[in-house]
């Protein structure tokens, strides 16, 4: 009987493998980019590596990039990243409701590895989802986004150092990158984005705080106010219906 158990478990944890190789190719190109970036941006190979595996969050890491070329403190760091992964939690409820029952060490380890693209797998397959399943998935996107930051960060360091210093662009050009798709889907992140653009630098420029915490709270602040506007517009629909 436990031979069957531990034989089903391992069947799952290939089955998530598998599942996991394009997630785990997806995110080559891009932690190669971090790893480069990180270079460009002052971070050691060790530092590169290290925030990938306790970190473990593109955007989060892309962005803490820019906060360190700016001389953010810390904490601006970790409210910043917090705020944009907020929806995390939304993604470990919902998935929750669909895993199988499994003691709570486990699911904290699994939680972790949590990402849009490894809950999109997951959420979409059919059936109750399983631990070796999870893991397997996890484990494979998770080892990809760690290697090729690091192979990423060995390419930046054999640039010359002319190409090292011209890359500082870079950082800026993907995350225009990241948000024009968005931009194109929805117009409220047109907004959204202008209106946090205009909130950061009226905090900047008018030396009302540092520019870390003017990310902040401008993120914050448009965020807030975006979510009001569209929540006044929605009862107003509702209203004259």
């Amino acid at each position: 009987m436990e031979a069957s158990v531990q034989k089903i478990k391992t069947s799952q944890f290939r089955l998530g493998l598998q599942d996991g190789v394009s997630i785990a190719i997806g995110y080559a190109p891009v932690a190669l980019t971090y790893g480069l970036l990180a270079k460009t941006a002052g971070l050691s190979l060790f530092e590169t590596v290290l925030m990938s595996l306790i970190v473990f969050a593109g955007a989060s890491q892309y962005m803490a990039l820019t906060m360190f070329a700016l001389g953010t403190g810390a904490m601006e760091v970790i409210m910043t990243t917090f705020i944009v992964n907020i929806r995390h939690f939304l993604m470990s409820a919902s998935l929750n409701e669909k895993v199988e029952k499994e003691v709570p060490w486990k699911k904290a380890i699994y939680a972790f590895g949590i990402t849009d693209e490894t809950f999109s797998v997951a959420a979409t397959k059919a059936g109750t989802v399983s631990t070796g399943y999870l893991f397997g998935i996890i484990s494979l996107a998770y080892g990809s986004w760690v290697v090729f930051s690091g192979i990423g960060y060995g390419i930046g360091a054999s640039l010359p150092q002319v190409l090292q210093e011209s890359m500082a662009i870079a950082l800026y050009a993907m995350f225009i990158g990241l948000l024009v798709p968005s931009m194109k889907k929805s117009t409220k992140v047109i907004y959204l984005a202008l209106l946090a653009a205009v909130f950061n630098s009226v905090f900047v420029f008018g030396n009302v705080m540092g520019k870390g915490w003017a990310i902040v709270a401008a993120t914050l602040l448009s965020s807030i106010l975006i979510e009001t506007v569209e929540t006044v517009k929605k009862r107003g629909e509702t209203d004259n219906e």
